[in-house]
């Protein structure tokens, strides 16, 4: 499916990450036309706030929301800043309550958010829409080579890291236990670690597995197979079990050989990845930030090598949620909205 992808954080956009605040802030304001209300007024959001919610240190959303909020703070003239959360789960709620503007979440993760299921059950539901199709996440379920846990039933009793509490992750390593015939709650000794701590744990012996979903490569796993071994488990069984039982949203992925050392391609479950806002987000304000991406794919490409992955023809598939009308708006002036 995919060819292996080299990562490359400019250190720009870490220095972005570590001067965030760790709590995010309240949303912005929505953007209004400055001058009349003329149909052909200019739209200008200089100066405006924008809070991005993204993930944990070592994956792919932390640096991929860092280069964005540095990219529209250039070509806007915004103030955007990227915030460090658990992800998934926790960005919906940002979004829902009106803590977050833009946020990077999974599609799984998003339906439930939206529709009031999974880990929203019990929760207000977010009243949210897609402006992108972004890339597509691979589920990493990661061994040192020489374990003797071969395949995810093997997993019953160790030690296993299911991702942070509160991302979608450990909703994807739940889901995926299930497929195998394993209690999540029962059959595993469950950690909640992020994946930089994830990769720690394993290197020293701390644990013996983890779940991680993320693009590839995963800056934390790039730096664990550096001084360790692993292998990742393959997952072509459970994935159409995942489907049938939770929706659409997981598909046959392949992690291809040579990525994090691997010796042959692994087949796991992939799930797409959004960008998301809340659906009273100005529409001007989210035509102009859609254009700007697809403006500068080059260099969201030097930001992480899943950058290069955004497409207009693969924007506008896969989002279980309705999409923002200033995407639309932008897609249809690029001829590639037909629904």
């Amino acid at each position: 499916m995919k060819r292996p992808l080299r990562a490359f954080t400019p250190l720009a956009a870490l220095l972005l990450v570590f001067g965030a605040c760790a709590a995010p802030r309240q949303a912005a304001p929505t953007a209004t036309v400055p001058g009349t209300a003329a149909a052909s007024a200019t739209p200008n959001f200089e100066g405006k706030t924008l809070n991005i919610v993204t993930g944990g240190t070592g994956g792919v959303y932390i640096v991929y929301g860092a280069g964005l909020a540095d990219l529209l703070n250039k070509k806007l003239k915004v103030a955007a800043s990227p915030q460090s959360t658990t992800a998934s789960v926790d960005n919906m709620k940002l979004i829902r309550d009106g803590k977050a503007d833009l946020a990077f979440v999974l599609a799984d993760t998003a339906y439930d958010a939206v529709n009031g299921k999974g880990s929203f059950a019990t929760e207000a539901k977010a009243d949210a829409k897609s402006l992108a199709v972004l890339y597509s996440n691979f589920t990493h379920v990661i061994v040192r080579d020489d374990s003797a846990i071969k395949t995810i039933a093997d997993l019953k009793g160790k030690r296993v890291s299911m991702g942070a509490a509160g991302s979608g992750t450990e909703i994807i390593g739940n889901r995926t236990l299930e497929a195998y015939g394993l209690d999540p709650a029962k059959d595993i000794q469950r950690e909640r670690l992020g994946v930089a701590d994830s990769a720690s744990g394993l290197k020293d012996n701390k644990i013996d597995a983890f779940f991680w979903s993320g693009g590839l490569p995963t800056a934390a796993v790039t730096d664990l197979a550096s001084t360790t071994k692993i292998r990742v488990l393959e997952q072509t069984d459970g994935i159409k079990k995942m489907a049938d039982k939770y929706g659409p949203f997981y598909f046959n992925a392949t992690i291809p050989k040579g990525t994090y050392g691997l010796a042959a391609d692994v087949t796991v479950s992939g799930v797409a990845n959004l960008l998301v806002v809340n659906s009273k987000f100005d529409a001007a304000f989210a035509q102009a930030i859609v254009r700007t991406m697809f403006d500068s794919v080059s260099e969201l490409g030097t930001i992480h090598a899943e950058g290069k992955n955004l497409k207009l023809e693969t924007a506008v598939n896969g989002s279980p949620l309705d999409y923002h009308q200033g995407a639309i708006d932008f897609y249809k002036s690029k001829g590639v909205w037909t629904k």
